[in-house]
């Protein structure tokens, strides 16, 4: 019995070394184990307070809404104002407004950890060498962030080299970069304007696409050429500058709403032909909302009885306002008629078009003394039907 127990204890101190020893052995690896987690723990409560902090004063230093802030601080984190003080002050310093801060936080938050002096300030002295001023270059900045994040010798000098050598001016170059974010988007306009020389459009032309329409002229080039492709095949002429504006009206329009517009102007009588002649003529035609066409053609049609090719042949007509301009010129138009002083089968451009004084000239002034209501009719903007015509 003794020997059974003894045996027993022995096989018991041997099992509780054993636990022991394993203990001891792994005492290096459960300490680790521990130290890791205590490590993990640390630098999660860190990033917590960088999020925490950098969601702040995104909302409190920059204006963002607790939304923005948010979405801010997952791009970018710092525990510490300084970097993004000073960048906050440089662009206060630069003419930048709150708002225009706001924006550009908002959509390039990383900006926020530039370095001043080194990153942001020469690109903002480039922008001025080229004769943007305060309001000019804020405005460029806040509507285009991106440039900012930009090399300014890999990426900015040369765009600028480039739109210089087709715009020759620094105000038209200032323009662009004021009117397009697409400015970033130089792989398509270095071809875009290649394919232009290469059809025959002249450099005036090409300087007034871009500056005017730049949205259109940094276009994906594959859209670009169709465009051209299909302006070409309607017989625009590339040498002049409705070929140009044509470009930049399909380019602006999907296939199913031109088609729409053109089933539009074909209830009032325009074929497929002569709708395409109204586009020849002026492009943006097919620009005007549906309501507008509607309002002019009713009344130049069915009230007036103008001949909806003669709008076709003339479509800055419909361009015009109908209370303001083309009704009281038609009021006047009317009361000559009637009275025989002018023919009845005016084309509409030759008094809608007119400037202000050519139009009171040739037909109110010159008229007013055998019809003096002339002026009363026209200043007061009658609508036709109200006008009551003395024979």
């Amino acid at each position: 019995m003794f020997g059974y127990l003894f045996s027993r204890h022995l096989l018991l101190g041997k099992h509780r070394r054993t636990n022991l020893g394993f203990l001891l052995k792994n005492g290096f690896f459960i300490g680790k184990s521990f130290a890791s987690v205590g490590l993990a723990e640390s630098n999660e409560k860190l990033e917590e307070k960088k999020h925490s902090f950098a969601v702040s004063y995104f909302i409190n230093c920059c204006g963002l809404s607790t939304k923005s802030a948010i979405l801010a601080s997952q791009r970018v984190r710092f525990r510490t104002p300084e970097k993004p003080d000073s960048v906050l002050n440089l662009l206060k310093e630069n003419g930048f407004t709150n708002t225009q801060i706001t924006r550009l936080v908002r959509i390039e938050p990383q900006l926020v950890l530039s370095n001043p002096e080194k990153t942001l300030l020469p690109k903002i002295e480039f922008f001025r060498s080229m004769g943007a001023s305060s309001s000019d270059l804020s405005r460029i900045l806040s509507s285009n962030p991106a440039l900012l994040t930009r090399s300014l010798e890999k990426y900015l000098i040369p765009c600028y080299d480039f739109l210089k050598s087709v715009l020759i001016l620094d105000e038209k170059v200032v323009t662009v970069f004021k009117r397009s974010p697409w400015v970033v988007c130089m792989h398509n306009l270095v071809p875009n304007i290649a394919l232009l020389r290469q059809v025959g459009v002249p450099q005036s032309t090409i300087s007034f696409l871009v500056t005017n329409f730049p949205s259109t002229a940094f276009v994906k080039h594959s859209r670009f050429v169709e465009a051209i492709h299909e302006v070409k095949e309607m017989g625009y002429d590339p040498s002049k500058t409705v070929f140009v504006h044509a470009i930049q009206v399909l380019l602006r329009m999907s296939r199913p709403k031109l088609e729409s517009k053109l089933e539009l102007y074909k209830r009032w009588g325009w074929s497929k032909d002569v709708a395409l002649l109204a586009f020849k003529r002026h492009p943006n035609c097919m620009l005007l909302s549906d309501k507008k066409i509607t309002k002019a053609m009713d009344f130049l049609v069915n009230k007036m009885g103008g001949s909806s090719t003669d709008i076709a042949k003339n479509p800055t007509v419909l361009f015009f306002s109908l209370e303001k301009r083309i009704i009281p010129r038609c009021s006047v138009i009317q009361i000559l008629i009637a009275k025989g002083l002018v023919k009845n089968d005016m084309s509409l451009g030759t008094f809608i078009l007119p400037g202000e004084r050519c139009f009171l000239d040739k037909f109110v002034i010159k008229f007013q003394d055998g019809v003096p209501e002339l002026r009363n009719v026209y200043t007061e903007k009658s609508d036709l039907l109200d006008v009551k015509i003395q024979s």
